[in-house]
Formats: C-alpha cells, structure tokens, sequence
C-alpha cells in the first residue's frame, strides 16, 4: 500500500524518528526500572509540537492527519511504549472535546491541550465496571448551574497529572447506557482527588490510577454534548482512537523485530552467526511477516479515517486486534532469538514483551473486539 503523506508530514516521520532513536531510546530503560512518568519526555514532545499533531489548527495544533500521527506513534512506540503513550492518551482525553464540545468548550481546553502544557485523561473504567459501562456507578447529579459528581474511576491513564479529566457519569441512572453523560473536571477542583496508583507490570513510566469524586462540584457549562449522549461519545472516541494503540503495539513489534534482527546478527554459535541457522531465520520471517501485516491493517484504518469515511469501527477493531496479539507473538519470539540475555533487563526485549500486554487490554479488550467485529459481520 502507498502511503500518502504530505511533505510536511514525511518531514515531521523523519524528525521522529531521529528523535525516538537519539533522544527516547537512551531514556527508555530508567524510565521503565523508576515507575514515573517521564515529565522531560513529555516536555519534549511538546517543544517539538508533537503533542500538537491531532488538534485543529484554529485551536493551535497542526491538524495532521490520522495516518500521520499513527505513524508518529508507531516511531515512539520502537523506542519506549510510555513516550507513545502520551500521545495516544492526549488524543484519547482530548477528542470528546473535539467530537461534543461547544465552540465555547473548545477554545477553553483544546489549546492548552495541542501546546502540551495541560495534559488529558479519559474517565470510563471504573473498579466495577470494565468493558460492561452499562453497570457504571458514577453519578452527577444537577443542582442549578452545577453537577455534583459522585464516584470512582479506575485504571485512568494520566491521573493525578491531568489537567484536563473527560469524565463519563450517570445523570439518568434508570436509563442504562442512556443515561451516561460526559463532562469535563479540571484538576484541583473541590471534591476531586487521586486514589491509588497502580504499580504495573509495563508501561511503567505511565501514571495509571484512580479518580475520586466526593461531591465534587463542577459548573453545568462543563458537561459536554447533552444528557445522555455519554455513552455515544464514548464510543465514538475509542472507535478513533483505538488505532493509536494498535500503532504502539506495531511500534513495539518493531522496535523488538529490529533488535532481534541485529543480534542475531552478531551473536555467533558453532563458528557462524546465529542469523545463518534456518530455525532463526524462520521465526524472524513469521516476525516480520505479522508485523508488516500490522502495519498495513493500520495504515489502511488511518487513511479511511483521513478520507472522512464514518464506517472504520470494524477495520479499527480488526487492526487494534491483530497488530497487539502479533505484538505478544513477535516480543516473546524476540525473546527466544536472544535466549537467556534476552530474559534478563540489561537488554531491551523483556520490557517490550511487558509493554505490549497492555495492547491487548485497555481501549477494549481484544475479546470485545472480536465482538465489535463479529457484530459487524451479522449486520
């Protein structure tokens, strides 16, 4: 398939990549061993206005395209899974904004957002309520110009240093996914707090934790869209956004194919590079054979999605889908290339396999995604 790119968006690729290979990937190991979010990472990104990438024009981003920035992510992915991921959950936080927002809603939070001096989180999960939102316990309840937010949510990307927290919670509680609601909650607002932190098992620079609402009280001006319409934003959100996870899966897929390759390369057993036994070269081959069927799935997802098409659900769960379980494949089998250095930290290969669990799992498990696309097949 031939990508088609503008030239300053081949240019911002290039300048990517160089970044990611010069800059991120000498970060990547102390980032994943200390658990913290990597603020000069993020810093980075905003200073080379990456973070910038999905938001509008008119509200100080670049207004790149999809495929653009899947690729973007994709070239931070091969480096550091959580450098990707502060892109991806950028979007992800921010595009409720973008897709229900007023224009009012939009000129307040998007170009804090695009400069990548705020940062967004995406409020869904909750401890009872995982791919099955319907059984959502959050509640916002309106008195006069306010909502009054009651609840948890769980396992939120970016909590406790987002900015901005797209929030979904029930206003009609009788009404089941009906009744679910999206609003905006800035941080440092009364009644509002970090819970937990999770300590993970990859992604480990990322800030995965909860979100506490003790009648917290926001103004009304800041539910997005109209009561009820939750539900529906936040589909429509994933269905845009879950690309970008399956660009980092690729991502990792990638960056542990290359090393693998490399080594394989320059380790020699019985007189000559392992690389020249038929064994490796065919689990390199099966490696490189699903990654590159990753990359095509996804590319063609970005480019339905550039071409202004609202039917992608499908071809974004299918793409989201293969390119994490080839992920898994491809890291484990980057593994067994390396043998017993492969197990140990000092190489990089045992955090990719670790980083690219969580692509199966968060925006929707891989087993909800076979239903989206069973679903889609009945149809």
């Amino acid at each position: 398939m031939a990508v088609q790119l503008a030239a300053e968006e081949q240019m911002m690729i290039e300048m990517v990549r160089d970044l990611a290979r010069e800059r991120v990937a000498p970060r990547a190991a102390e980032i994943d061993a200390k658990g913290e979010f990597p603020w000069d990472m993020k810093d980075l990104l905003a200073k080379q206005d990456i973070l910038g990438m999905p938001f509008p024009e008119e509200y100080g981003g670049l207004g790149s395209s999809e495929l653009s920035i899947l690729m973007v992510i994709e070239e931070l992915a091969k480096a550091c899974a959580t450098t990707s991921l502060i892109l991806c959950v950028q979007q992800l936080g921010a595009l409720p904004i973008l897709l229900a927002g007023t224009e009012e809603q939009k000129r307040r939070w998007i170009p804090k957002l695009a400069t990548g001096e705020w940062l967004a989180s995406y409020g869904l999960t909750e401890p009872g309520s995982g791919s099955d939102a319907g059984a959502m316990a959050t509640k916002a309840v309106r008195t006069g110009e306010s909502y009054v937010l009651n609840g948890v949510k769980h396992f939120i990307t970016n909590a406790g240093i987002a900015h901005v927290n797209t929030v979904f919670a029930l206003t009609n509680p009788e009404a089941g996914t009906r009744g679910i609601s999206a609003f905006v909650v800035e941080d440092g607002t009364p009644g509002f707090h970090l819970g937990k932190v999770e300590n993970k098992m990859g992604i480990r620079g990322s800030q995965t934790g909860e979100l506490v609402f003790e009648d917290c009280e926001i103004p009304a001006a800041n539910l997005l869209g109209s009561e009820g319409e939750g539900f529906k934003i936040a589909l429509a959100t994933l269905d845009r956004t879950r690309p970008g996870i399956a660009a980092q899966a690729l991502g990792i897929a990638q960056g542990a194919l290359d090393f693998a390759t490399q080594y394989a390369k320059q380790r020699v057993q019985f007189g000559k590079p392992i690389i020249a036994n038929q064994g490796i070269q065919f689990m390199l081959a099966d490696m490189d054979i699903k990654t590159e069927a990753a990359r095509q799935l996804i590319y063609h997802v970005g480019e339905l999605m550039d071409s202004g098409s609202t039917a992608f659900g499908r071809e974004s769960a299918i793409a989201k889908t293969f390119a994490s379980d080839a992920a898994i494949e491809v890291t484990n089998d980057a593994i067994q290339v390396l043998g017993g250095y492969g197990y140990m930290k000092e190489f990089p290969v045992e955090r990719m396999m670790r980083d690219a669990k969580i692509t199966q799992i968060y925006e929707g498990t891989n087993q909800i995604q076979r239903l989206v696309i069973a679903r889609a097949l009945a149809r």
